[in-house]
């Protein structure tokens, strides 16, 4: 079973707060229930990653465990079959821990009640994307995007099925190579901006330079430029500049590319040094 602990936190803690903390005066039963199993379902995931990171994890125990939340899931859709925020819960517990049939579902049972729910069309796109449709699953990006525009993760992830089915869509006759690169671009730079601190984004949005058909280099050189200054290591740092020397030569600034790379020292990017002191432009980290 596949547990990605950063990202089931984030939605869990996204569910969470989508149902009404305990004690609020219109809160139901119903939501009192699906608050503590969406609780223990956070508790299980978190503390099943924290182990299997230690290489400890009892896969007897884990079991047992999502069982008892899948049967409670059970109960509660079955004492309460409109609640959608229940079967998108459920669902997203399903796909988590590779049940992705089941999952699917369940998740088109929520989409059916509650069309508005992003989470839920969400994983319904990741799911089709990941079924070989990247044609359906982006309209099912689109509209997560549509309902809640300020989540980095929704701009991310049409991002990357842009970038990754690009031959698709354009196969389709639906989208041109120049349509799919703006929104790709957009995509990625939408979700650097709305979440600043999350370095994997940023890092992605000034990659995604080298994906362009026409890229604007100087553009690219200020996107790399600002990753360096929040750079944690030195390390990082050198990698940043390793990519800005790359830049640098594309953008037709030789002598700039060669002080860069002369403060690029690390042992680990030394091969990548090399081929650019050789003329190589190539894409750092590509």
């Amino acid at each position: 079973m596949h547990l990605r602990s950063p990202l089931i936190l984030l939605i869990l803690a996204a569910l969470v707060a989508a149902v009404p903390r305990a004690g609020a005066a219109d809160e139901s039963l119903t939501e009192i229930r699906l608050r503590q199993i969406v609780e223990r379902q956070r508790t299980v995931l978190a503390e099943a990653a924290a182990q299997r990171d230690k290489g400890a994890l009892d896969d007897k125990e884990f079991r047992m465990q999502l069982e008892r939340l899948c049967h409670e899931y059970e109960s509660l859709i079955q004492d309460n079959p409109k609640f959608a925020v229940g079967y998108a819960s459920y669902g997203y517990l399903l796909w988590k821990v590779g049940m992705r049939k089941e999952a699917a579902a369940i998740l088109l049972k929520a989409n059916e009640i509650d069309p508005d729910i992003a989470l839920v069309k969400n994983e319904l796109g990741n799911y089709l994307a990941e079924e070989g449709k990247p044609l359906d699953a982006v309209s099912y990006f689109l509209s997560a995007i549509k309902l809640e525009p300020n989540e980095p993760l929704y701009h991310y992830q049409l991002g990357t099925l842009l970038y990754e089915a690009r031959d698709d869509f354009i196969r389709s006759g639906e989208w041109t190579r120049a349509a799919i690169d703006h929104s790709m671009h957009e995509a990625f730079r939408h979700a650097a901006e709305l979440a600043p601190d999350r370095v994997e984004f940023g890092y992605r949005y000034a990659e995604s330079f080298y994906d362009l058909e026409s890229p604007d280099w100087d553009e690219a050189l200020k996107a790399w430029s600002g990753l360096e200054a929040r750079a944690q290591s030195d390390l990082e740092r050198q990698t940043m500049r390793l990519h800005e020397a790359n830049v640098s030569f594309r953008a037709g600034k030789p002598g700039r590319a060669r002080e860069l790379l002369a403060t690029v020292t690390a042992p680990e990017l030394l091969g990548q040094k090399q081929k650019l002191v050789a003329g190589q432009a190539v894409g750092a980290g590509k």
